[in-house]
């Protein structure tokens, strides 16, 4: 079988020239999943070897979390762009004792490494899944940035490409790590919420307009096309590869992506991880933001059915008195109204509010009264130290790849119906297609149109 790496070399050398698994009651834990081992347990001394690809702001930050610990190693890092490839690889070296990081421009080249046991993926949204699933098929464990898939088909693509090659893949949605979520987990399992039938999510958050403007020149030696990858061919422009990405499809979700998976993630988990909804529904667009050049929407509200169920998810981008909690003041409930990324569940016996930047938790029964609560901390670290337990004892992790194929799907579908604007669609979780009235157009969105050397694989 060719790799995608294979796939990406070859197309190169002839000058392309693009080159439901757990129950709602909450039974068992990630940890319950099955992954065979690749090789045999490790001491838990034994330092693991890794790499950072992508060496952007948020890669750089996890890379240096990742070379403070006692037990790691940052050997590699790998990018396009000569300028983030130096600052990262300083950077990292301050946390390691000096130990600079060997810097390449090449993944396939990377991924040759035979002193490599992971990889950490902080690249743009639409190479998370390629990059990843090249990772598994070298024989390395992965930890990739949320939302790991573009797309339905992607994320599929990577579960298979995990399993087959016994990769450890862990997602970096964190809250799944966080002492005070599972408190609130076996609070709710308890039985003390009673049943629940409502959840809703909120992600609304402050924004503003998208203007690309005018390009600027791109440095010497970068390969554009290379990083377009798997979206399709366009010009360059400097807007979009310095930031402006998340506010275009071919490369990401929007904020429902960006931001909002984390809370949408979280509530599947205190959910007992309920798999994929029968129907979805949604409304919205660039309502507020209207003349700039974003396509993402700045309004979402969205509505999935799941058996016994009904979960809603809003997303904006715009207001401003919205307001996350942020790590130093986790030792206080935010207002809950205000709270711009919290969840509400509503039980048959209590209402649980969560807040998702290290907030914590509150239970209230009738008038408001608390019945419970508990703070906590953005919790990166812990999940951070999941992902290298989990690679030597080959025991899945927190946020592994097949639960949050689940939960991605949230973000993939309530995008979709947004796009395609019908009242209900309705979809079957075990072809992961939609049926029915508006399907068609719908299911074109499943998965990317175009296709190149770059594209996910059918056979990985």
């Amino acid at each position: 079988m060719n790799t995608l790496s294979d796939h990406i070399l070859k197309d190169a050398s002839i000058g392309s020239s693009r080159r439901r698994f757990l129950k709602r009651t909450g039974a068992a834990t990630a940890a319950s999943l099955s992954i065979p081992a690749i090789a045999a347990p490790r001491s838990p001394g034994e330092t693991v070897r890794l790499a950072l690809i992508g060496c952007g702001g948020r890669g750089t930050g996890l890379a240096t979390s990742f070379a403070g610990r006692d037990d790691t190693q940052i050997t590699h890092v790998c990018d396009l762009l000569d300028s983030r490839l130096e600052g990262s690889s300083r950077a990292i070296a301050r946390h390691q004792h000096g130990k600079v990081p060997k810097k390449l421009k090449r993944v396939e080249d990377l991924l040759e490494e035979k002193d490599l046991d992971a990889v950490i993926i902080g690249t743009p949204d639409h190479w998370h899944t390629p990059l990843a699933i090249m990772a598994c098929q070298a024989g390395k464990d992965v930890y990739v940035e949320k939302p790991f898939s573009h797309n339905m088909f992607e994320g599929r693509m990577l579960v298979k490409a995990a399993r087959k090659h016994k990769s450890i893949v862990q997602v970096g949605t964190q809250n799944r790590s966080a002492p005070y979520n599972l408190a609130a987990l076996e609070y709710i399992r308890s039985g003390k919420l009673g049943d629940i039938h409502l959840a809703k999510i909120y992600n609304l958050k402050a924004g503003g307009p998208y203007r690309l403007g005018n390009s600027q020149p791109q440095s010497k030696g970068f390969d554009w096309a290379r990083w377009l990858g798997p979206a399709p061919e366009r010009p360059y422009h400097s807007g979009i590869f310095h930031a402006g990405w998340h506010k275009f499809w071919d490369f990401s979700g929007g904020d429902l992506a960006d931001d909002g998976i984390h809370q949408i993630d979280l509530a599947c988990l205190l959910l007992g991880d309920p798999g994929m909804p029968r129907s979805v529904a949604a409304t919205g667009g660039r309502l507020h933001f209207k003349d700039d050049d974003a396509e993402v929407p700045d309004t979402q509200v969205i509505q999935f059915e799941f058996p016994g169920m009904v979960m809603t998810v809003e997303n904006t981008n715009y207001p401003a008195y919205m307001k996350k909690i942020v790590n130093r003041n986790a030792d206080v409930f935010p207002h809950w109204p205000h709270c711009a990324t919290r969840i509400e569940l509503y039980g048959s016996k209590e209402q649980m509010m969560i807040g998702r930047h290290g907030g914590g938790w509150q239970a209230f029964t009738t008038g408001g009264k608390v019945s419970a609560e508990m703070h906590g901390r953005h919790p990166d670290p812990l999940h951070q130290k999941n992902f290298i337990d989990s690679i030597k004892t080959r025991e899945s992790p927190n946020s592994d790849v097949e639960i949050l194929h689940a939960s991605t799907a949230l973000v993939h579908l309530g995008n979709i119906a947004t796009r395609v604007g019908h009242a209900k669609l309705a979809f079957d979780d075990k072809t992961e297609q939609f049926a029915g009235e508006g399907s068609r157009p719908a299911n074109k969105l499943l998965k990317r149109q175009n296709k190149n050397q770059y594209s996910v694989p059918d056979d990985v």
